[in-house]
């Protein structure tokens, strides 16, 4: 008996701590139940490469993680479909477009020096670049906020924002050779003129071979003068070595060195005159290019989780509604607890005593089971509650066989206690070999399967281990428990009397 009561004491432990878990720390749903974005990527063949194979998938599916860890979307599932595409999916996130433009970008960074006698053109171009960022930046401000509530009265006039003269900014684009595009906004005209710009300042700097490869850190801090952000960066050994030589070869020249990204300068830097002797050394950097803070933090994604060994495009981008997700889990919450009621009924009606006793074990199976999928944590999904439901079915099959062998040994005579015991002892064998058949195909579900598959595998092997714990020895427990108390102690609570020996017409 004191055995029992330790065994319950552990019991009644567990359930309270399962309990507390699952107020501390809430289940994480997966896209299907939380609502989100989906994107498919396809790898992009380039250069001598022709076609993708798989280790080049695989290179750039280590990239592609690294980038999404660092966009800090929590529970996100990136998967290889076929033989060169990958699915993306982020839970929680409706708006996919900045990580599509953080994924789909090839980040290759180069440092570049100015080339000799371009100081003149560089200057214009600079000029012409600087101001039409500002502008941009600008306008694309102001389209943001123009939903926004007018300026309080009394408050003090805000400065006026940057902008072009009238048809200065036609006369820029006819500069740089470009037509005004039929029908174009004043923003698609400044982002294309920027682009010209972009390209033609990078034609006046020529690679050095020092690129991003020699990048072994990326961060990003506020500047100390203004409000703008920038992206701090750490060479390896090599690539100190090789950032001191080239900007000692163009210190104190009034030569620029060009940061590029992608084709695209994002910040021209002088070398002052007293680094001519040994250059700049310790092999650190900083990328000025008065960006947000969420440019830094998107450039600091990129140039952390390296360059992609191939281009990605993003071939489709899908949302799926928060609503959705609610329907889904109202759907199957309906069906979870339908199952389990008309579960309950049927053992309490057929199993009598030993059916209330495997409802409760089946409750505490249900609790715990919930319990681990927040603590490790499981992310659910649709095929993981169904994965879930099956493991239901497995654990009151366990009770079932332990109940069927305790009711043949009641029909042959044997004394309750010891038809109890018996029961469980000649139902084990087929419990385990039943649960360690179903552990062996959970394993390779998820060692072969993908995704879904995997979450599918993961709560049912969960399932099936405690619902081992809960068959042997919740329902034991509980039974023994109730068995002494001799009022509860009746044959006739397991078995109608008619099946009892002595008692058949």
């Amino acid at each position: 008996m004191a055995r029992q009561q330790g065994w319950f004491a552990l019991i009644l432990a567990l359930a309270i701590a399962a309990g507390a878990l699952l107020a501390s720390y809430p289940l994480q749903l997966g896209l299907d139940l939380r609502g989100g974005s989906q994107l498919t990527l396809q790898v992009l063949p380039a250069g001598a490469i022709k076609t993708v194979d798989k280790e080049q998938l695989e290179a750039v599916k280590e990239v592609l993680d690294r980038r999404i860890n660092g966009l800090g979307v929590a529970e996100s599932t990136l998967q290889t479909v076929g033989n060169d595409q990958m699915v993306l999916q982020l839970p929680g996130e409706q708006d996919p477009s900045r990580a599509a433009k953080v994924l789909g970008t090839t980040a290759l960074l180069e440092f570049r020096t100015q080339k000799p006698g371009t100081e003149q053109a560089l200057r214009g171009l600079l000029a012409l670049k600087r101001q039409s960022e500002a502008v941009l930046r600008s306008k694309e401000r102001r389209t943001a906020e123009v939903n926004e509530p007018p300026t309080a009265p009394g408050a003090p006039n805000p400065e006026p924002p940057p902008d072009f003269q009238a048809d200065e900014l036609a006369d820029a684009m006819r500069s740089m050779g470009l037509t005004v595009p039929a029908g174009s906004s004043e923003i698609d005209q400044l982002r294309l003129l920027l682009e010209v710009v972009n390209s033609r300042v990078v034609d006046l700097f020529e690679p050095t071979g020092l690129t991003g490869k020699d990048l072994v850190t990326a961060g990003r801090q506020q500047q100390q003068s203004g409000a703008g952000w920038e992206v701090t960066l750490g060479f390896n050994r090599e690539g100190g070595e090789k950032f001191a030589t080239l900007t000692q070869s163009i210190a104190g020249t009034g030569r620029l060195l060009g940061i590029v990204l992608d084709g695209r300068s994002i910040s021209e830097a002088t070398v002052g005159p007293e680094f001519k002797a040994a250059g700049i050394a310790g092999g650190s950097a900083s990328i000025t290019g008065n960006f947000s803070a969420e440019e830094a933090r998107d450039l600091e994604v990129q140039l952390r989780g390296g360059s992609l060994p191939l281009p990605v495009k993003v071939v489709e981008v899908r949302t799926v509604g928060p609503s959705l997700g609610a329907e889904n889990v109202r759907t199957s919450l309906l069906a979870a607890l339908s199952g389990l009621a008309l579960v309950a009924v049927f053992m309490v009606w057929v199993y009598r005593l030993p059916g209330l006793v495997a409802v409760v074990a089946l409750s505490l199976y249900a609790l715990f089971n919930l319990a681990i999928y927040a603590l490790i944590p499981v992310t659910l999904t649709l095929p993981g509650i169904a994965g879930f439901i099956l493991s239901i079915g497995i654990a009151v099959d366990a009770n079932v066989l332990i109940f069927e062998r305790v009711k043949e040994e009641l029909r042959q005579g044997t004394t309750l206690i010891r038809s109890i015991d018996s029961g469980f002892s000649l139902a084990l064998s087929s419990i385990l070999d039943g649960h360690v058949t179903g552990l062996i195909s959970c394993v390779a579900l998820f060692a072969l399967g993908t995704g879904l598959v995997k979450g599918f595998a993961v709560t049912l092997g969960i399932g099936l281990l405690l619902s081992l714990f809960t068959a042997l020895t919740c329902t034991r427990t509980l039974l023994r428990l109730l068995m002494s108390y001799p009022s509860l102690r009746r044959s006739t609570y397991f078995l109608p009397a008619t099946q009892l020996p002595g008692t058949a017409a």
